[in-house]
């Protein structure tokens, strides 16, 4: 086995190295998701925690760690005799991305159990994470089942395998770490809200800390025997203060000015539901037990806020992360002076105070010239300078969109129609098309093409039932074979690729209907990170089209694109569907299984270079030669409509619908695929 890295040797990371240890003293919090971009240490600080936990209590030769003190009554290898207790070291279980169902939760052995009415049960991941450490890397790119199956154990601190009326339970009760890189997608808010804090990480930029980290590193990698050995008078000091911690505990008080702070603060955040209060609680409380106190003061509940609140206040995935800290402060404040008494008589402090003549919170006084500034009264104002007027639409003399102009806001997102691509396809799980899938309804059966996961019973009785007498088949139990067993095929939804060709020529460069361009592009952006697509963002204006974002989980990153996307020049049409098909390709050597669905955001005009409406015919005939599902979003305005756009949909082989058509809401808003609201009457429109 690999010698970790010592967790003392990390450089810089306070708040990383915080969250963990206070997960370490009471696993209660309920685990950290570290966020930052790559070569961070996020990883590398998480393997070392798990050398620093103090010995788990277990029953001797019990697979799924039951501790002598309390049994689980209803674990699998039990009932356990009192005795034969035994102690080995705190777990730390890595979860793969691309785990099966059944290496998480464990498997049955379904012949057996058919055959013999057998349990023959083999655990998986989350029995050995019980009461250790069940670590995900790139957690953010976890498929949806496994999610739903973390979810569960997570909530009820137990695992279960059902499998046709064969049932197994196990005690699931882990402290769950996940690291990601938000450039590659985020995080689903049910998973999102299960993680107790979150730290924000990111490469320090003091050179001198930088020099440290590298040259630690290097001398890692040449002897990391040697040079954990160097930490390890450090390790043991830290080991211990987790341990004392622990003990230290039971004994904090939580008192009610404390609960107050908390339940404000969650207030003035307006976080969603109960766990917020609860994490904020647990959290303080283990941080007065690492500062060797036994009392919560208002610096506890202040730093619990920044750890615990900053992933429970996002509303969308566009939101950036992080907590305003005047805002902490000021709800904080409120909170104590609600709790001040009013000063007794004969008091010559009008201002009261804690016990000790200071106020109260544990805060040293602010008073004289080292007193916080109060906010200013235009802070939190919006200080944009005021819209400028709409541009007027260019003369017929000139070109049009010759000047380029700046990037304008997006109008508000809205809930779009649901577009899908045709057929149905095998990619990776999400919520747009029709797929096989391992999780849906049951479509019908097949031979297991290697471990089998999803028995289709009926079609295994069938196929074993003819051999019953061949086999000497004597009494009530059905003699199965391997060659009977059956999969059940199962039909559910995927995730596509969705890529989006928007138009920023200055055709579109009126500023109300650039906004617009951009509303309903956002909206499409937001179904995309619900449907958990990838997403890409190509633009074409003036002489050439690029691509603005290659295809990524990262629907916030496209939203950040598409909000600094200046307008102006002509409209090379015929550059932007090239480069998209070029896109795709390239794409479809990474990702084969997942299908495309191009949106083109455009008025349908094509004005650069030569035989430019010639030219973007062909182009679009590429993507209706090779079936490519795609939607022409029509941004056409005004009482003259040129319909540019339904013949673009035409030759690309989709459709076009217009801005108010795409509202989920509208009247012509049907849930249809693309390829099927393909109907002339709509190309002719």
């Amino acid at each position: 086995m690999s010698t970790p890295y010592p967790f003392t040797a990390l450089v810089g990371q306070d708040d990383l190295r915080l969250a963990l240890l206070l997960n370490a003293v009471s696993p209660a919090v309920g685990g950290v998701l570290v966020r930052g971009e790559k070569g961070t240490a996020k990883s590398t600080a998480v393997r070392a925690l798990s050398a620093l936990l103090p010995e788990v209590p277990v029953v001797a030769g019990c697979r799924f760690s039951c501790d002598p003190a309390a049994a689980d009554p209803n674990c699998p290898d039990g009932p356990h005799e009192s005795g034969g207790a035994t102690a080995r070291p705190a777990r730390m279980v890595e979860l793969p991305v691309g785990a099966s169902e059944d290496r998480l939760v464990g498997a049955l052995d379904i012949e057996r159990a058919l055959a013999e009415g057998v349990k023959a049960f083999e655990p998986g991941l989350l029995a050995d994470a019980h009461r250790g450490i069940l670590y995900v890397d790139e957690v953010n790119l976890l498929h949806d089942h496994l999610v739903d199956l973390l979810l569960d154990a997570a909530a009820m601190g137990a695992s279960y395998v059902e499998r046709e009326g064969v049932s197994v339970r196990h005690a699931a009760r882990f402290l769950l770490v996940g690291t990601m890189n938000p450039e590659e997608g985020e995080l689903r808010p049910q998973l999102l809200d299960r993680f107790g804090l979150t730290v924000e990480v990111a490469a320090s930029r003091e050179t001198d800390q930088r020099v440290e980290v590298v040259r630690r590193r290097l001398a890692y990698d040449d002897d990391p025997e040697g040079f954990a050995g160097r930490w390890d008078e450090d390790e043991s000091a830290l080991r211990a203060q987790v341990v004392a911690a622990r003990a230290l505990l039971p004994q904090v008080v939580l008192g009610d000015a404390a609960l107050r702070q908390i339940a404000a603060t969650c207030a003035a955040f307006e976080v969603d539901g109960m766990r917020a209060d609860i994490v904020m609680a647990r959290t303080a409380t283990a941080l007065a037990a690492w500062a060797g106190r036994t009392d919560v003061q208002s610096e506890d509940v202040r730093q619990a806020a920044l750890l615990a609140l900053p992933h429970r206040r996002r509303r969308n995935p566009f939101d950036a992360p992080g907590l305003d800290e005047d805002k902490l402060d000021e709800a904080l404040e409120d909170s104590r002076e609600d709790e001040e008494p009013e000063p007794p008589e004969g008091d010559d402090d009008p201002d009261g105070g804690g016990p000790d003549g200071g106020p109260g919170g544990g805060q040293p006084p602010a008073d004289g010239p080292d007193s916080p500034e109060l906010p200013s009264q235009n802070q939190g104002q919006d200080t944009d300078e005021a819209p400028t007027p709409e541009e007027p639409a260019p003369t017929s003399g000139a070109p049009a969109g010759s000047g380029e102009q700046q990037a304008v806001r997006a109008t508000e997102p809205f809930r779009t129609k649901m577009l899908s691509v045709p057929g149905i396809g095998e990619g990776a799980a999400g919520r747009r098309s029709r797929a096989r899938t391992e999780h849906g309804r049951t479509t019908g059966s097949r031979r297991p093409r290697g471990a089998l996961t999803k028995l289709h019973l009926a079609a295994t009785v069938q196929a074993a039932a003819p051999h019953q007498k061949a086999r000497g088949r004597s009494g009530a139990g059905l003699v199965v074979r391997r060659d009977d067993l059956r999969q059940a095929t199962r039909e559910g939804r995927e995730g596509n690729l969705v890529l989006f060709v928007v138009d920023a020529s200055g055709s579109m460069a009126a500023r109300q209907r650039m906004s617009a361009v951009k509303g309903a592009v956002l909206s499409l952006l937001l179904d995309a990170y619900q449907r958990r697509d990838k997403v890409g963002l190509v633009t074409f204006r003036g002489t050439e089209a690029q691509v603005a974002l290659p295809p990524t989980s990262s629907v916030d990153a496209a939203a950040a694109r598409l909000e600094s996307l200046p307008t102006g020049g002509r409209t090379p049409l015929a550059a932007g569907l090239l480069k998209a098909h070029d896109v795709l390709r390239v794409e479809r050597l990474r990702d084969a299984a997942r299908r495309p669905l191009v949106v083109v955001v455009t008025d349908g005009r094509a004005t650069g270079g030569v035989e430019p409406v010639a030219r973007a015919g062909r182009a679009a005939r590429l993507f209706a030669a090779e079936g490519v599902a795609s939607v022409v979003v029509d941004c056409e305005s005004g009482y003259v409509r040129l319909g540019l756009a339904g013949q673009l949909a035409g030759e690309l082989g989709g459709t076009a619908v217009t801005l108010d058509e795409l509202r989920a809401d509208s009247i012509a808003g049907l849930v249809k695929d693309v390829q099927g609201m393909n109907s002339p009457s709509r190309r002719a429109a």
